[in-house]
Order: C-alpha cells, then structure tokens, then sequence
C-alpha cells in the first residue's frame, strides 16, 4: 500500500459529483478507510457508484448526511458543490476535523511545480492556453482541476520535471490551506453570491490562494480588475501583472493591437503577437491571453512558445463556440456565460451583429441591470426561459419602459422553446447568442450539458 499521509486514516467525503468521486477512489488507493455521502439517493449516482465499486474500505451514506458519520473521522473531504453551511461540515469544523477537498490534496503531493489559476472569468481558457504554452516550450503540462480531471489520479506517472496548470474555482480555494508556486487571480467581479453570501465573502474565498505561497513564489493578479489589483498587498511572493490599458514592470501587456511580455523585471519587454494572431472573438479573450502569457512567462516559458501556442490555440467548448449556421443565422453556444458580467463580455464580442440573446436557467443572486440595459440597446430580442425567466423578462420589461425602447422580450418554459423561437424570430445573418447569465441546475447538471442540449437543438433546426 502506498505511503500516504492519510494511510489508514477514517475520511469522510462528502458530495459524490466529479471532484468527490475523484477524492474517494484516491483516497481508496492510499489506504485510507472512507466514508462516502452523498444526499442524492443510489439511483441518481450510477456513474460515481460504477466508479468506486469493488474498492476496499468504501462505504456509503446516501440520501442522508447524518452527524455520526464523523465519529472517529480524521478529515472531511468535500466534493467542490458542497457548501460550508451544511450541517455536517458545521460540525466538523466545530469538532476540529481538517477539511480538505481534491485540489488540497493534489497540491499537498504534486513532485513538481504547480501552477492555480482562479478568476470569476476566463479561467478555463487560460488554463488551457497556459498548458499549450508549456507544451510548445517542451515541457509536459498536466492540465486539469475544476477544468475537468482532477488530475489526483494522474499523481503516479506525474515527474519532477513536469509541470501541473489547474483551473480553480473559490469552492475550492475557498478552505485550502496550500498554495501553488504560481497564483494567478485573473479578475474578482459578482459571481456565485447564493454561495459566499457577500462580495467580501467572495474575494476572501479567491484570495486564500495567494496565502501560503513563500518566497520564489510568483502571484499573477489582473491589474485592470480593482479587487484583483488589491490583494498585490497581501502577497507574500513575487508579483506579476497583466493589463490591457498600461505596462506594467513585470507581466505581460497590450501597446496598440501588440501583446508585449516582461516575464522577468531582468529581462527586455518583447512582442508576442498581435490580436488578429488569436483566433479568440473579444476583448475578453485578449485578456485571457495576456494573462497566460504572465503566467507562462512566470514559469520561464520563452517568448516564441508563447506565440506558437497562440498561434494554434483554438476555443474552448462551450464558450463563444460557433455551432452551426443554419438559413443563415449563425448559432453561438456560451453556456459557461453563468453570470451576467460573462454576457456583457459576449455581447461585446459581438458588438457589430445583430442578436437574438437567449438569458436564463437559475439565478445566482446577481446584479441584472447593467447587463438588461446593454442587452436593451444592443440585441434584436431578448428570449428568458428556465427557472429564472419570469424573473428576467419582468426586470427586462421595466428598463424597457424607461429606457424607451421597442426591444421584443419574449419568455418560454426552456432551452428547447427558446431555441426554436429564435430560430423563428432570427433573420440571415443575424446570431443567436445562448449566453444564459444563470446557472444550469434549475434544468441540467452543469453548464456543459446545456451546452451539449443547445448543439443537439440546433443539429435538430
């Protein structure tokens, strides 16, 4: 049996979504004795259950989290959905029992160097460029983290020399207490508030990633993002910065249509691309790829590694993603858009088109004005469906009436009816934005499997 800190240790994991399926079979493999539970009962969890059966010294709780569970429990391991007001994390916390979550976990025992990329925004797509910029320089990046693979099974074949680029969320971050070598916080801006309570909440939730790191190590804070910018004050390491208005003393910045890197303040500024390089649609994506850029230059990627990857780079699913055209009309998936500041920077990504913008799904508790109001003024018609959409279309309708505008509002019960009245509504060359501003769990486990519906909607048109 493997050497592990926790070998033999009494874990409980709580939440059996991708992260917690991940932290038991783990756990289960380092020879800790793990309880798992999960709320949903046996027949909503097949593929976790498949996943773990046979492993020894797995047990299951489900349908019900009772408090005996952490009877001689070590630590708790939560999956990254699980909130910290549940019940039973209360009382883990009130009887002194470490929590801990896959990331934690994975940071703790990586043998090389770790990079963490947070941010209410741009996250998963810098991550992924940052791990093709590794890869154009030679190096074997293992990317994962709330991107996907939690990477905790990948550990074995993972080498000194390697390199790990983890996308993470502040469910995450959130309670850990280890930081990687490389902290990146691209922006802080209203997002998941029916989870943290309070802004405040929020940035203290993003920042604990920048808490643990030690000298050598380097911080990546977006400059042009003021709760971003701020936290250069509590970092304790090296800073770096990316900008798309000023040059900065170290980081990567835009002069003109040039993306220019210092990586090292020893170093000269040197040009990387120019934005018609990035085959990326918005000035949120130039954004994105300045903020590789600083991170990948903080890991000592060279500047033509840099420009080969984003060079090749193309998007991410489910993010700006052109579907199909179809009598004309181009349908564009952005089912990530969960917050409405992420539509704003859709709709600026396609500023010169007319729209057809579908919002909806369940609400996070977020401000909807700023966005309404640009919607509003930009948009052919604005469609609500889901959980959310009466909620939408009754604030969409008031600015409306004081703005003095004639935009259409129309409101269906969901995706399917909404694409389908787009679809009716769209003229050629015209484009239907799903760009929801909500979560996905009023109608679909996460943001990927609304993005797979509206594909198989729009195949179907």
């Amino acid at each position: 049996m493997p050497s592990d800190p926790l070998t033999g240790k009494r874990v409980v994991v709580i939440g059996l979504a991708r992260q917690g399926t991940a932290a038991a079979k783990f756990l289960a493999g380092v020879g800790a004795r793990v309880a798992a539970t999960d709320i949903r009962p046996a027949d909503q969890l097949a593929d976790a259950l498949r996943d773990l059966d046979g492993l020894p010294n797995v047990t299951f709780v489900l349908g019900e989290h009772p408090l005996s569970l952490l009877d001689g429990a070590d630590a708790v391991c939560l999956s990254g959905g699980v909130p910290l007001d549940l019940p039973l994390v209360q009382e883990a916390v009130r009887r002194g029992i470490p929590l801990t979550n896959d990331a934690q976990l994975f940071l703790e025992r990586c043998p090389c160097h770790a990079i963490g990329i947070t941010g209410s925004a741009g996250k998963t797509t810098t991550t992924a460029l940052v791990g093709a910029m590794c890869e154009a320089a030679g190096l074997l990046p293992w990317v994962g983290g709330n991107i996907g693979n939690p990477l905790l099974g990948d550990l074995p074949h993972i080498r000194p020399d390697d390199i790990a680029v983890l996308e993470l969320s502040s469910f995450q971050t959130e309670i850990m207490t280890v930081s990687p070598h490389i902290a990146a916080i691209l922006n802080i801006t209203p997002n998941h508030l029916d989870r943290h309570g309070t802004m405040e909440a929020y940035v203290e939730a993003k920042a604990r990633l920048l808490d643990h790191q030690i000298a050598g190590d380097v911080a990546v804070l977006g400059h042009d993002d003021p709760h971003a910018a701020a936290l250069e004050a509590r970092c304790q390491a090296e800073v770096a910065l990316f900008s798309g208005r000023v040059p900065v003393d170290v980081g990567a910045w835009l002069v003109n249509d040039l993306l220019v890197c210092r990586p090292k303040f020893t170093l000269p500024m040197e040009r990387v691309c120019t934005t018609r390089d990035l085959n990326l649609r918005g000035f949120h994506n130039v954004m994105n790829t300045l903020a590789a850029c600083a991170i990948a230059g903080a890991a000592g990627v060279p500047i033509p590694a840099m420009a080969a990857a984003i060079h090749a780079f193309q998007p991410v699913e489910h993010r700006l993603e052109v579907v199909a055209e179809v009598d004309g009309v181009t349908y564009v998936n952005d089912s990530i858009a969960t917050a409405p500041e992420r539509v704003i920077a859709a709709l600026e990504a396609y500023s010169g088109d007319r729209i057809v913008l579908l919002l909806g799904g369940r609400d996070k508790k977020l401000p909807w004005d700023d966005l309404l109001r640009l919607a509003l003024e930009r948009v052919r018609a604005i469609i609500t469906f889901g959980e959310a959409g009466l909620m939408i279309a009754t604030q969409a309708a008031r600015l409306r009436a004081e703005l003095g505008t004639h935009t259409p509002i129309e409101q269906v019960s969901g995706l399917k009816d909404g694409v389908r009245l787009a679809s009716r509504l769209a003229d050629p060359g015209d484009v239907v934005l799903l760009s929801p501003g909500c979560t996905s769990f009023d109608a679909y486990p996460d943001f990927a499997a609304r993005g797979e519906h509206f594909r198989e909607l729009v195949r179907g048109l």
